[in-house]
């Protein structure tokens, strides 16, 4: 069995899509919720979803690597769990070298919009549908892609596009780029994951 941890710092709707898309599977499992935020409300579908979870701080994340009593206690919790996958729903903070190194070519994210426009760092959700509306784009989407060391800088692995109507606000576009990952990004993950060809 492959075990994904869904890294999320919010409300953990796609975390709770992913939980629910590979739960009648034995192949794939999503068998961790790692978030760094005590109070998201993911950790509440989690815990509803008989998911263990982990919460952790920056201190956690970004470990003194200067220190020589440095450890690494989330690669420590991953692979205590036999972490194979990460796949990043909203998770917000840059990724570390030492995971990337653990986990290379093994680590996903989501994005809100058909990067490389709208990326990097600071925009993200309600940031991100703002931007495009005020610059009167005329289409918008989600982009899947490897993590590397930079924010949303990665190979892609897959896009999906939705239509700019007249009279769209970012709450409109919101729901309509929420669709679109509720529709696609389970089954990214699972191709991704077994090696199929995307796109």
């Amino acid at each position: 069995m492959k075990k994904i941890a869904v890294f999320a710092s919010g409300s953990g709707t796609n975390a709770e899509n992913l939980i629910r898309y590979f739960d009648p599977q034995k192949e794939i499992t999503v068998a961790l919720i790692v978030t760094n935020r005590s109070d998201a409300s993911v950790l509440e579908r989690a815990k509803r979803l008989h998911v263990p979870a982990l919460i952790f701080d920056r201190a956690d994340f970004y470990p003194d690597t200067t220190s020589k009593e440095c450890n690494y206690p989330l690669l420590d919790a991953l692979a205590a769990a036999q972490i194979d996958y990460i796949v990043l729903a909203g998770f917000l903070w840059l990724i570390p070298s030492y995971l990337l190194e653990a986990y290379p070519n093994r680590i996903v994210n989501i994005h809100p919009a058909l990067l490389p426009a709208y990326g990097g760092k600071g925009m993200y959700g309600m940031y991100v549908h703002r931007a495009v509306i005020q610059n009167r784009e005329t289409e918008s989407g989600i982009t899947i892609h490897i993590v590397d060391e930079h924010y949303d800088n990665g190979s892609h692995l897959f896009q999906a596009r939705c239509r700019i109507d007249s009279g769209e606000t970012p709450d409109s576009l919101a729901q309509k780029i929420h669709l679109l990952e509720q529709e696609h990004f389970p089954k990214v993950v699972e191709e991704w994951i077994n090696g199929r060809p995307l796109q």
